[in-house]
């Protein structure tokens, strides 16, 4: 399990990182552009991920990390349950999410 402070500390351990709100929920955004959301209260993250990024972190837990059930989830969106995931893998899906975005 990870809490919402080392979600938080990984987000904005990444450069340009800013942290703002989004209707109930924390954003973590670069270039003004959200890459990640927290939601505190379903204890969840969604990132944004390419499509290929997207089924390999799908592929270790569909559990624990899932597409978003709807038309956001084809297009990268993908829910991470920080009551099962490790702090090792959420910090190599935050990275991945920010790394989609650096590049945009």
């Amino acid at each position: 399990m990870v809490n919402s402070q080392t979600v938080r500390n990984i987000a904005l351990s990444l450069e340009g990182t800013v942290e703002l709100p989004h209707f109930e929920k924390t954003s973590f955004r670069l270039k003004k552009k959200i890459y990640a959301t927290m939601d505190e209260k379903m204890q969840v993250v969604t990132i944004k991920l390419n499509e290929i990024d997207q089924s390999i972190f799908v592929a270790i837990d569909k559990v624990m990390i899932y597409r978003v059930p709807n038309k956001w989830g084809l297009k990268g969106w993908t829910i991470i349950d920080l009551k099962k995931v490790n702090m090792e893998l959420l910090e190599e899906a935050l990275g991945k999410a920010w790394q989609t975005l650096k590049g945009a």
